[in-house]
């Protein structure tokens, strides 16, 4: 008979649980909601046998394990494990609020969250070693004799949400255990094999540990997703509802113009096209860019009108009206490890990292407009009610009273990071002196000076452009993705651009190639290479690419192919645009362009852990948002966030900020 051990090192943790809020919405508003709760609770210590609490049916969940719950020395393991922190830190507040103990000082907003630093998990150890994120696809990439059972979505649906009332069901909201108790057994295993497949997954990485420095980071990014970013929701309801007006408006006036049933119907308005002798395939932003330059007016007036309609901005003030926590906060919106490539973070609920730009000249009035809820006055304001909208969505993040965001971004991070490693001169002198890098790359492109508003300024442009295209291999169709034919260059200017840009950095050029020789020679031969300070292995059925801060990018399987040109190329399995586990074809400027934005992100960490003492609230790529009293300077974190780590010395690095009331792009 198994007994408990005398000393608990660590727990692997699994809950199945129930909240009446969609998981979607985040795991902090799910699991604030007042009928939140544990259904099922199974867990291992020390590695032991997995034990199943019922507890949705009485059975209570033994003290030791409430008390390692709340014991920061005991590690806890789960797979995802922000979840089960998050949830079980309510659940105690709620019933055993003798054993929630925070990690709180009085000015912060962590208050109702169990310290992270207690907590590991396996979904981000897989994540560091290029393997899924889920539970299932970790489980089946590493063959584990133990995988997740494919009946558990069916099972969680049954008893995990609120059901809809139906005669057959007898009107209930909700399936409990004795609705269905063999539905019920079969839900208890698969909670005891999703602890399974965790330490099956803990085993089988062992050897593959992820170092200290990033489980430092982990921590630092749960207290950040604690901490929570604060919402005007006067900007955010009235917004939707502004939103909600001109659609209708908006609406009525493309059926007065069309006759149509529903405008917004790409194939009825295909349809209307056709009957005034316009033909297009697709009715997407670039499509309709390309019409208005060809079509009469009266059809150009539709197709504005239907452009307006289609903007989306309003789902992003939805999100944040769904995520909002009870103190005003929305959290969460940070995935560490998101990006498994390069370490970089991804967004989640309402994805900062791609929230549209703001131009406004009177952003300031535009807002005060929405927050007064006076939708008559946007209207006279503003022709185009859902682009302000769109700009506005920024400017719905505020400071809590008293505060004031302090906004700090790093110049040009990747630009510097790649001519540092490539010994790029000229590039590293501009960067030195803190110059115009666009300026001074048209200058190298095309032998003349260039300067921003002066001579030869009409030519920073296309070295702004080849910047952003150019710089990890790209070549005509990269200009074309960034835009070029739409500012202005011809189909004729691309290629001589590209060889232009490419003349003036063979450097940079030399460095793709480099890495991509010790690549290859690292698979091919099983060995260990370097070039530029970049370390790659091939160990134990992997590729490792050491950076300068230590940290590892990893890829799986990796071997020599052919590409579709018929050279040697390399390929890796791991997670493919379509979100599936495939192999994946890969190359020097490519490899190259995961080490640079790998290193930016180790950078950004760096002074995120140099400026842990400030309240920062949100990053957004190379971007810190710090909640910070009146009287802090933003110059002295500007100093602090450009300081160069010393684990790559001589990097020069900047950082430029500003102060305001609201989140803006300035």
């Amino acid at each position: 008979m198994w007994r408990i051990p005398e000393v608990i090192k660590d727990i692997h943790i699994d809950l199945e649980t129930f909240s009446s809020v969609p998981i979607k919405y985040g795991g902090y508003i799910y699991s604030e909601s007042p009928d939140a709760e544990v259904l099922y609770f199974s867990y291992s210590i020390n590695g032991g046998p997995v034990i199943k609490i019922d507890v949705a049916n009485g059975e209570q969940i033994p003290d030791y394990i409430l008390s390692a719950i709340a014991d920061d020395k005991i590690i806890k393991w789960a797979h995802n494990a922000a979840f089960e922190r998050i949830f079980l830190s309510y659940w105690l507040k709620r019933n055993y609020p003798e054993y929630f103990k925070s990690y709180s000082i009085p000015e912060d907003s962590v208050s109702n969250y169990l310290n992270p630093r207690s907590w590991k998990c396996t979904m981000i150890w897989a994540a560091y070693l290029g393997l899924p994120l889920s539970l299932e696809g970790a489980g089946a990439v590493l063959g584990l004799d133990k995988q997740k059972l494919q009946e558990g979505k069916d099972l969680i649906k049954y008893f995990c949400v609120p059901c809809k009332p139906t005669k057959s069901n007898g009107g209930r909201t909700r399936n409990m255990p004795s609705d269905a108790p063999e539905k019920w057994e079969a839900f208890g295993n698969y909670n005891i094999r999703d602890v399974e497949v965790e330490m099956g997954i803990h085993d089988k990485l062992s050897r593959f540990p992820v170092p200290d420095e990033v489980w430092e980071q982990y921590w630092q990014d749960q207290e950040i997703n604690d901490r929570g970013i604060l919402l005007d929701m006067d900007v955010v309801n009235n917004a939707i509802k502004f939103d909600a007006f001109s659609k209708a408006r908006l609406m009525g006036t493309l059926k007065d113009k069309t006759d149509l049933e529903n405008p917004n119907s790409v194939a009825q308005l295909k349809e209307w096209l056709e009957s005034k002798g316009i033909e297009t395939d697709s009715l997407d932003k670039k499509a309709i860019v390309s019409l208005l330059k060809t079509v009469p007016t009266d059809v150009a007036d539709v197709l504005k009108l239907r452009q307006q309609l289609a903007k989306s901005s309003v789902k992003k003030y939805q999100a944040m009206a769904n995520s909002v926590c009870a103190d005003g906060r929305a959290r969460g919106m940070f995935q560490f490890y998101g990006a498994n490539r390069t370490g970089r973070w991804a967004g989640r609920i309402v994805q900062l990292q791609n929230l549209p730009q703001n131009h406004m000249e009177d952003l300031e009035v535009a807002r005060d407009i929405v927050k007064s809820g006076d939708y008559e006055f946007m209207t006279m304001m503003y022709d185009d009610v859902p682009d302000a909208l769109s700009q506005l969505i920024r400017t719905a993040f505020i400071p809590k009273p008293g505060y004031k965001f302090c906004v700090s971004d790093f110049s040009a991070i990747e630009a510097r990071v790649l001519s540092f490693l490539a010994k790029e001169k000229w590039r590293m002198d501009v960067f030195k002196k803190n110059g115009d890098i666009y300026c001074a790359s048209a200058s190298a492109m095309f032998g003349v000076p260039v300067e921003k508003h002066g001579q030869n300024a009409h030519l920073r442009q296309k070295g702004k452009i080849a910047e952003l295209a150019l710089g990890y291999g790209g070549s005509d169709g990269a200009l074309k993705s960034m835009g070029a034919l739409e500012m202005g260059l011809t189909e004729e200017e691309l290629k001589p651009l590209v060889n232009s840009w490419r003349n003036a950095n063979p450097n940079i050029v030399q460095f793709w190639w480099d890495v991509d020789l010790q690549v290859k020679n690292a698979i091919k031969k099983r060995t260990a290479t370097e070039t530029h300070g970049i370390k790659f292995v091939y160990q134990s059925g992997m590729l490792f690419i050491t950076l300068p801060s230590g940290r590892r990018l990893t890829y799986i399987k990796p071997k020599i192919g052919e590409n579709k040109f018929g050279g040697e190329s390399v390929t890796y399995e791991g997670v493919g645009t379509n979100k599936k586990w495939e192999r994946i074809e890969s190359y020097g400027p490519k490899f190259v362009e995961n080490i640079v934005q790998a290193i930016s992100r180790d950078i950004l960490c760096y002074a995120m852990k140099t400026l842990s003492h400030c309240f920062i609230v949100g990053h957004v790529h190379d971007e810190l948002i710090i909640e910070a009293s009146k009287d802090v300077d933003i110059n002295a974190i500007c100093e602090q966030m450009g300081r160069t780590p010393d684990w790559i010395e001589g990097l020069a690095l900047n950082a430029d900020g500003y102060c305001t009331e609201f989140y803006k792009k300035d």
